[in-house]
């Protein structure tokens, strides 16, 4: 099963960036570089959806589901806005 997942990505003031979710609950990464926290999201939204689904908890409705996921495919990162102060990124999870 695929999921696309909007995560936001902001810089801290003490430097790194900090990456939430607004419908994903319990989703939080913090890295020193953009791309660093950007892989650690990937990863954390994963395990943060795999922990619903095996607790059978109901995932948020803000999570889109996709139906052309294949087994073994690799998780995607859609841009979808860049501003100097602020990122917000889809990434699409395969669980």
């Amino acid at each position: 099963m695929e999921y696309l997942v909007p995560i936001e990505i902001e810089p801290l003031k003490e430097g790194g960036f900090l990456a939430t979710s607004p419908v994903l609950q319990g989703f939080l990464a913090q890295g020193r570089t953009l791309a660093a926290t950007m892989e650690l999201a990937q990863d954390v939204a994963r395990k943060v959806i795999e922990s619903y689904i095996e607790h059978g908890d109901p995932l948020s409705k803000g999570l889109t589901k996709t139906a052309s996921a294949k087994k073994g495919a690799r998780v995607k990162t859609i841009p979808t806005m860049f501003q100097k102060e602020h990122c917000a990124r889809l990434f699409a999870i395969l669980v």
